[in-house]
């Protein structure tokens, strides 16, 4: 949009100018909408994990994670997979990577053991010998040594 600027009786011209603060104020509201937005669009399977007093890893590089809800269900990165195609898609998936890593598995505290163990063998017949089992931190106090 041009204003006409008269200078003097001579003849205007017209003066351009780019109005930046309504441009601004949209980016601004947009960027809160998006910040709002964000962490509602990530989804997640929902499993307690048990608590441990050991240290994180720490891990630079991202990891196949292999969870097991609380219902036996067994997903691989967020994909609900049937416990009999584990072993051949984790031994798809190790073979299509370019460096050999391990993974992460999260199992929910409330499964009895030996399912956990049966996944973590189907990981293995996979040919993935590092895997990674998911804690959450102690909540509270850590545990006192006796003398």
């Amino acid at each position: 949009m041009g204003i006409k600027v008269d200078d003097r009786g001579r003849g205007g011209s017209y003066m351009s100018e780019i109005n930046v603060i309504p441009f601004v104020d949209v980016m601004l509201v947009l960027l809160i909408i998006f910040m709002v937005a964000a962490p509602m669009m990530t989804q997640g399977i929902d499993v307690r994990v048990p608590q441990s007093a050991a240290p994180a890893m720490a891990s630079d590089e991202e990891r196949l994670v292999v969870t097991v809800a609380a219902d036996r269900q067994v997903y691989i990165n967020e994909h609900a997979v049937d416990i009999s195609e584990v072993g051949l898609k984790l031994a798809a998936l190790h073979q299509n990577q370019p460096v050999q890593r391990g993974i992460f598995l999260r199992a929910d505290e409330s499964l009895a053991y030996g399912y956990v163990m049966e996944v973590m063998g189907l990981i293995r017949q996979a040919g993935i010998d590092q895997i990674g089992m998911v804690t959450e931190p102690l909540s509270g106090t850590l545990p006192t040594s006796r003398q």
